[in-house]
């Protein structure tokens, strides 16, 4: 597998889960007790946005920073030369 078929794997997964939680979250609106949102349903919602988080937040920034090292290290390297 590709590493850009895993980032766009990641990154579908993470937007499915934003929309499952949402929609659980509006679903539980709908439901007996009318406008009531069970806790289980608030705790799914938490899980779901920090997957999405760990998604677009930890992992696309430590992929940033650490292709930005690795250019200026190499750049450092060839002038070096």
């Amino acid at each position: 597998m590709t590493k850009n078929t895993k980032d766009t794997i990641a990154v579908i997964s993470a937007v499915c889960m934003l929309v499952f939680g949402a929609l659980l979250c509006l679903l539980g609106f709908f439901i007996d007790p009318m406008g009531v949102i069970h806790n289980s349903v608030l705790w799914v919602l938490g899980q779901c946005l920090m997957y999405a988080g760990g998604i677009f937040g930890i992992s696309m920034y430590v992929k940033k920073e650490v292709q930005e090292e690795l250019r200026h290290r190499f750049k450092d390297k060839e002038s070096d030369e």
